[in-house]
């Protein structure tokens, strides 16, 4: 099972978020303290101020088993708006929240490691990585980026460890450049249809009339086993791999596009040979190998731990055995 979220309350009122310092986090010289930002009602438990509206994505990046609760705060007066099925157009102020946890177990007593903030401000979309201490009473800003060692319970309750990685603002773009800009990710139209939230954000009005206009492909819940497999493994693929392998981002000289809009068989890697066979392809021919997962490059690189060989590269150092089960079901029942 994944790792349930932060439980939240999600109040469907008016917001109500004077208490949140836009004009900081748009300034050059952000709050260095999370709790300044007004974001959080209560730093210990991560209550969210009133006015933060959180949120869930269908199709959520692995990033070792860590927890995620993402939310959404808008300027007084402001509201974003539908773009198509696409990343929703976000006025200038807008802040985009993403903690990262492993909850509290028998055997560990939890801990939030970060909160990555996205601002757009007049130039554009920034990044602000704020660091909790050991506590989780409170969070710095890190432009640099740390390193935290964390220990937590595995899903098969064996405890686990490891070193958190948390990037440095320029290390963001590794995942989130568009065109050479920062860009938000998850926030698209299309993820936000399965789990309800495009229609309680228009409730709340920060997406009016959202509700009334239709997401032609909207993307499925990875783990609704009453989903198609190919849709469940389609939308994993594009929250994982998507935003670097697609036809305009960083690996498009792969010629293999992960994205959820791609259609053409061969490019999504289906009897599609590598552009270089270096160690990355582990001796096999194809991409996807219809209806031989042991025999294709995608699933070998994300079983693999080894640098320079493993995917995604960025963002994880342990296998997700729930997704790679996910991958190598649907690559086994295609048609060869």
């Amino acid at each position: 099972m994944r790792r349930a979220l932060l439980s939240v309350v999600f109040c469907l009122t008016a917001p109500a978020n004077a208490a949140i310092d836009f004009r900081a986090l748009m300034s050059e010289r952000p709050p260095e303290r999370l709790s300044a930002t007004g974001l959080f009602a209560d730093m210990k438990s991560r209550r969210l101020a009133a006015g933060v509206a959180p949120y869930e994505v269908a199709a959520p990046l692995w990033s070792d088993g860590a927890g995620k609760a993402r939310a959404i705060a808008l300027p007084p007066g402001t509201a974003a708006r539908m773009a198509g099925d696409g990343l929703l157009d976000f006025p200038v102020g807008a802040v985009l929240i993403k903690s990262f946890f492993y909850p509290a177990s028998a055997a560990h007593p939890g801990r939030v490691m970060e909160t990555r903030l996205l601002v757009r401000r007049d130039s554009g979309w920034v990044a602000l990585p704020y660091v909790w201490d050991e506590a989780g009473r409170e969070a710095r800003l890190m432009r640099a980026g740390a390193r935290l060692a964390v220990r937590f319970a595995g899903a098969d309750g064996a405890e686990q460890r490891l070193v958190w990685q948390v990037p440095n603002v320029n290390q963001c773009k590794g995942c989130h450049a568009e065109a050479g800009a920062l860009m938000p990710l998850g926030v698209k139209a299309r993820n936000l249809v399965a789990t309800g939230d495009l229609a309680r954000l228009a409730a709340l009005g920060l997406v009016p009339g959202a509700e009334t206009v239709p997401v032609r492909s909207p993307v499925p819940r990875v783990a609704d086993v009453g989903a198609p497999i190919e849709a469940r493994a389609r939308a994993y693929l594009d929250a994982n791999c998507g935003h670097c392998h697609r036809r305009q981002g960083s690996a498009s000289n792969s010629g293999l596009f992960l994205d959820w809009e791609e259609q053409d068989p061969v490019a999504i890697g289906i009897g599609k040979r590598p552009v270089a066979a270096g160690r990355g392809s582990g001796g096999h021919s194809f991409a996807i190998d219809p209806g031989h997962p042991a025999r294709s490059i995608l699933l070998f690189r994300m079983e693999s731990t080894e640098p320079g060989v493993m995917m995604p590269e960025l963002g994880r150092t342990l296998p997700d055995a729930e997704g790679i089960a996910l991958v190598r079901a649907w690559i086994a029942g295609l048609k060869p």
